[in-house]
């Protein structure tokens, strides 16, 4: 339950978010730049959406909050017409740089300059954990808003090992473990149906189980 937490305006979360990416960008690039290289399950879990989308008629992919732009990179060589967006202008300065055959842009997720139904596809990388609970549930809204009939999302966050909704500390600022069926009742509400879920244990040097869940429109 999420009751007991509290309530953080919008804009004060968000411009906190964007300031401290931007303060630790070019470390935090760095850091996450070959993460995927050993991190089997999670390849697994963006190939699996991967061939999702693929399955369906072809259109664009947005990664969301998609930081310095490695995701966005590996959906495009998994043939994904993928582009990237994030709230951080020197995360998206970086990702350009690394990447400049990809589209980058700034921008956020809960208010995307995107047409509704313009996507087939959208990943969410570990992006929404920086939502207090209360604000989440419009990120969903527009994720389902730009999505067109029978399109995929794929959500990556830090899973609460069977307790509540939980703020942590989070390296950059802070953020929250989700109970993996209450996000996913998060995403039903939004009009989501789950096509599958992947729970793997922390590796050495992550501190929290990582959940995954695929998900399409309904309709």
């Amino acid at each position: 339950m999420t009751d007991a937490l509290p309530v953080t305006a919008p804009s004060a979360y968000l411009a906190a978010s964007a300031d401290a990416y931007d303060a630790i960008a070019v470390v935090y690039a760095d850091f996450v730049r070959d993460s995927l290289d050993s991190l089997p399950l999670d390849r697994a879990v963006i190939a699996a959406f991967a061939d999702s989308v693929r399955a369906t008629r072809p259109g664009p992919v947005a990664e969301l909050g998609c930081g310095p732009g490695m995701v966005t990179a590996h959906l495009r060589g998994l043939g994904l017409d993928a582009f990237g967006i994030d709230l951080s202008p020197v995360m998206i300065g970086l990702a350009r740089e690394a990447y400049p055959e990809l589209r980058f842009e700034v921008g956020s997720m809960d208010a995307l300059d995107l047409p509704d139904g313009e996507l087939r596809g959208v990943v969410s990388w570990y992006s929404v954990i920086h939502a207090p609970p209360r604000e989440l549930p419009p990120y969903f809204e527009e994720f389902r808003r730009v999505l067109g009939p029978d399109g995929h999302l794929l959500v990556g966050f830090f899973e609460s090992e069977g307790g509540p909704v939980t703020a942590f500390d989070h390296r950059v600022t802070t953020a929250y473990r989700w109970p993996i069926d209450e996000l996913a009742g998060v995403a039903r509400g939004a009009g989501f149906v789950e096509v599958g879920r992947m729970l793997r244990e922390p590796h050495e040097g992550e501190r929290f189980r990582r959940g995954h869940l695929l998900l399409r429109t309904d309709g």
